[in-house]
């Protein structure tokens, strides 16, 4: 999943694809890269990140949506906004990728409407203006899982069915470079949900802890991370570096037994 986001201060590529023509460019560029399905969010969720208003998230967004419906790929909004969600699957946009997991009111009322859409739904503690505030866990692990399962049983009792649903751990999204190195170490242990693993890993602050590198040289850390993730068992890794991490795929698909 190639990741496109058009807003001004995400913590890696914040600004650099703001005007809707850059945007549409980097969605073809990453598919010549190899990306397989497209993500594209107008709200930056990076720790301390402020919350743009409806209106704005829809300026960013749809024009950028536009295109990357016609390209022949599946295409994933990244949004918490109901009416955002509407606009997006209207054009025929394939997937909701929500940090919130759907809770916020009339988003699962949104995707029960939608039967052929998909849905990411993600553990956040928190929102992101204050998640790193000392996120604390007894067994991260076990609740994150516990938070996904509980979600994920409110989606189908609200008519959506659990083949729609993707889960997402949130590496980085209230949680300490431990909590995110737990979860990818037993990362198998959500596998038991039943549901394909999203883990986004992609130039993330725990990975500049480990490498001392600054998030626009994090790719080789990345695309080691997205390996893992897949390794461990994830159908789906969004990442930045799309070119580099399918190059690792090959290679680790061709050794496989």
């Amino acid at each position: 999943m190639g990741i496109v986001n058009v807003t001004p201060d995400s913590f890696s590529d914040g600004g650099l694809f703001v005007d809707a023509d850059a945007a549409a460019a980097r969605c073809d560029a990453l598919l010549r890269e190899g990306a397989e399905l497209l993500d594209i969010g107008g709200e930056s969720t990076r720790p301390g990140a402020a919350t743009p208003d409806v209106a704005e998230e829809l300026r960013r967004v749809l024009p950028v949506l536009r295109h990357a419906v016609t390209l022949g790929v599946p295409v994933s909004v990244d949004t918490s906004q109901p009416e955002v969600m509407q606009a997006a699957l209207d054009l025929g946009v394939d997937i909701v990728n929500d940090v919130r997991a759907l809770q916020r009111p009339g988003a699962l009322q949104v995707l029960a409407a939608h039967p052929a859409a998909g849905v990411c739904i993600m553990h956040m503690k928190g929102e992101p203006g204050v998640m790193q505030r000392a996120p604390h866990y007894d067994d991260v692990v076990l609740e994150v899982r516990q938070f996904l399962a509980a979600r994920l049983a409110l989606l189908q009792n609200a008519g959506i069915a659990a083949e729609r649903v993707v889960l997402d751990p949130g590496i980085g999204f209230g949680k300490t470079m431990e909590h995110n190195l737990a979860l990818l170490r037993r990362q198998a242990e959500l596998l038991v949900l039943g549901r394909a693993l999203l883990v986004g890993w992609s130039r993330k602050s725990t990975l500049g802890t480990i490498t001392g590198r600054p998030a626009a040289e994090r790719a080789s850390a990345s695309v080691a991370a997205a390996l893992m993730a897949v390794e461990r068992g994830a159908a789906v890794v969004r990442v930045h570096d799309v070119a580099a991490t399918v190059d690792a795929l090959k290679v680790w698909q061709a050794c496989r037994p």
